[in-house]
């Protein structure tokens, strides 16, 4: 029942206990009854701006277009973070450094991006803590033009990334060091921008090969390139992405934060359970229209990578330091305990959702 029936119906049926329940005055019966409707609707305007103040903003940004988001995507589009109080928008910042600026100018609540980008913020001088992780490895696949056999051939040519120091980047330097490739010396790394942009300077030729992520990687191999080598298969552990929160906001709304993670293992699980919703949630973000390759994304990401919480590998955080070592002097006396804030994640532990969730 809407707010003016409500209204209307209750001074012309009040409950027969109520100190209402008398005839209205006859000279009420006019002029004032018609008066009701634009009372009622100054009431439901009333009524909505105090619902809409009682929720909280929650802005939460997320950096590039691939399924180690499904639990935010998931947890907004079935209304999880609106049922813990939370008037949530999800915005796509499209790589982890230009993210983290973001944050840092308190234009984002919450972030979701690779964590060398955020230790690097951090490192820098910005008041981040992370709060947990969507990923636990690195995800990527280096793929090539069909005639480009082997990561050695790369040798002299372009590569294309999203922007140094983020994951990507990150992914391509390990790579082509594991196959005693120089980063800085033997090939040219160029910045494009997101994952989209690589897969298209790709498929134009104006890039040799670029390293991509699912499911992105699925379509690039749909259309005939090839895989040189899967980060993903070496399970490198690594915060990717991590959740990262200013300090201020860990101080002044620590609860929104709690019903954040709640929202988050809410959405984790309805993506596990449910399929067909998932599939259309990763076809909304991604544009993605294929069916195989979005049924490709759903088993890789729900079925064999995203945790059913947002649990923080420490080993992961120490190798994200290390990389962030190699740009940054003052990492190497760092630690990974100094940018992690725990408490949230236990809370979410002990509060017995998990439990309920998944008995």
């Amino acid at each position: 029942m809407g707010v003016e029936s409500f209204v209307v119906g209750y001074w012309l049926h009040p409950p027969k206990d109520s100190h209402c329940h008398r005839r209205a005055p006859r000279h009420f019966r006019g002029k004032q009854l018609m008066k009701l409707p634009v009372i009622c609707a100054a009431l439901a305007i009333f009524l909505s701006a105090s619902t809409a103040l009682a929720a909280d903003r929650m802005r939460i940004g997320y950096s590039s277009i691939s399924g180690a988001y499904v639990g935010i995507w998931v947890a907004h589009d079935a209304g999880f973070f609106a049922k813990e109080g939370l008037e949530d928008q999800i915005i796509l910042i499209p790589n982890g450094t230009q993210l983290a600026q973001v944050t840092v100018a308190g234009e984002v609540d919450i972030a979701s991006l690779g964590g060398a980008a955020a230790l690097a913020a951090a490192l820098s001088g910005a008041d981040f803590k992370v709060i947990g992780a969507n990923v636990n490895k690195l995800i990527f696949s280096l793929y090539a033009r069909p005639d480009i056999k082997r990561v050695e051939d790369l040798k002299g040519k372009k590569i294309g990334i999203t922007r140094i120091g983020t994951s990507a980047d990150i992914s391509a330097r390990y790579a082509l060091r594991q196959h005693k490739l120089d980063p800085q010396k033997d090939v040219i790394l160029l910045q494009l921008g997101a994952i989209s942009s690589v897969a298209g300077a790709l498929k134009a030729g104006t890039i040799d090969a670029g390293m991509v992520s699912p499911p992105t990687l699925f379509l690039m191999e749909k259309l005939g390139f090839k895989e040189l080598v899967s980060i993903t298969d070496m399970d490198l552990a690594f915060p990717n992405p991590a959740l990262i929160v200013l300090g201020d906001i860990i101080r002044k709304k620590p609860d929104s934060i709690d019903r954040f993670m709640r929202a988050y293992a809410r959405g984790v699980h309805h993506a596990r359970t449910d399929r067909e919703f998932t599939i259309k949630s990763y076809a909304k973000y991604t544009t993605v229209q294929d069916t195989a390759i979005l049924q490709r994304a759903y088993d890789f990401y729900v079925g064999k990578i995203v945790e059913k919480a947002p649990y923080i590998n420490m080993a992961g955080m120490k190798n994200a330091l290390d990389e962030v070592a190699k740009t940054i002097p003052a990492a190497k006396n760092a630690t990974p305990e100094q940018f992690v804030d725990m408490r949230f994640i236990e809370r979410l532990e002990k509060s017995g959702l998990l439990t309920e969730l998944y008995k």
